[in-house]
């Protein structure tokens, strides 16, 4: 058993070759998606593309299935003191299975140490708050002193997103048909932030160069950044995309702390092909 353990959901975009847990465990848990009665199970060998090629083909709603506390025990039970980071509690319930999970494993093994962090976000958001875990667990601190930490910096964490197509939020109902079809008609990129855990659409521009353009300029405007500041960038299906986000990023803000992923099964369904998430 190790000492330490970090444990996320698969809305991350992480898997074992991605992080580089060092000493530490490390897992995750995969969401599931379900089209048309076939299951997708958000792991590294699920191709995406096919994930979204079934969402488009499908006439009828598409649905997500969050992990079961099981699956979560099951991954805690491998270090004496873990974290838990989930996405946010308002777009889904992985964070209450995470809880019930805690709870299970505390009631098996008290003197066990667990705290689950509700990212209020996803994406790249989770993936710096994972990276923080590891650096203050890292310089020796007190599990008690790290929850403490590790809630400030969740409080600090902003994703602006930039969608191409519209068609999960139509089919599930988060966005009317009529809405959706004249976004994609006049070519409408969609600039929005997560905002207490939902959903806050900022700005309608056209065209990704125009969205890629007020992604950048609104991130001073939203939280104070140095050149030290990390970003994450996740696309789905859009490396062009990703790295004319960086170069401009670069450019304006002289950041050079880059990592850029691309979306797996859970972050395609809802980002949608050409999806472009920045975290920071």
């Amino acid at each position: 058993m190790k000492e330490w353990g970090l444990i996320a959901d698969s809305s991350c975009d992480l898997n074992d070759t991605l992080f580089d847990a060092g000493d530490l465990y490390f897992a995750t848990v995969p969401l599931k998606i379900l089209v048309d009665g076939r299951e997708f199970i958000d792991l590294p060998e699920t191709d995406p593309r096919d994930m979204l090629r079934a969402v488009r083909e499908s006439k009828g709603p598409s649905s997500t299935a969050c992990p079961s506390p099981a699956d979560f025990a099951a991954q805690l039970r491998q270090a004496k003191n873990s974290f838990v980071v989930t996405i946010s509690s308002h777009l889904s319930g992985t964070y209450n299975a995470a809880l019930q999970a805690m709870q299970l494993v505390h009631d098996e093994a008290p003197d066990h140490h667990i705290h689950v962090v509700d990212s209020l976000s996803t994406a790249g958001s989770m993936v710096l708050i994972l990276r923080r875990l590891r650096e203050l667990i890292e310089q020796g601190l007190s599990f008690e002193e790290i929850v403490e930490q590790i809630e400030r910096y969740r409080d600090t964490m902003i994703i602006l997103f930039s969608l191409a197509t519209f068609d999960a939020l139509i089919k599930n109902g988060r966005m009317s048909p009529v809405t959706g079809l004249l976004a994609s008609a006049l070519n409408i990129r969609a600039v929005a932030r997560n905002s207490n855990g939902t959903i806050q659409v900022l700005e309608k521009p056209r065209g990704e160069k125009r969205a890629i353009e007020r992604m950048v300029a609104l991130m001073e405007k939203i939280k104070p950044i140095s050149a030290k500041t990390p970003v994450v960038i996740t696309h789905c299906g859009n490396p062009d995309g990703a790295a004319s986000l960086s170069g401009l990023i670069r450019e304006t803000y002289g950041i050079t702390d880059f990592t850029v992923l691309e979306c797996a099964c859970l972050t395609s369904f809802y980002a949608g092909d050409q999806g472009l998430l920045l975290s920071y």
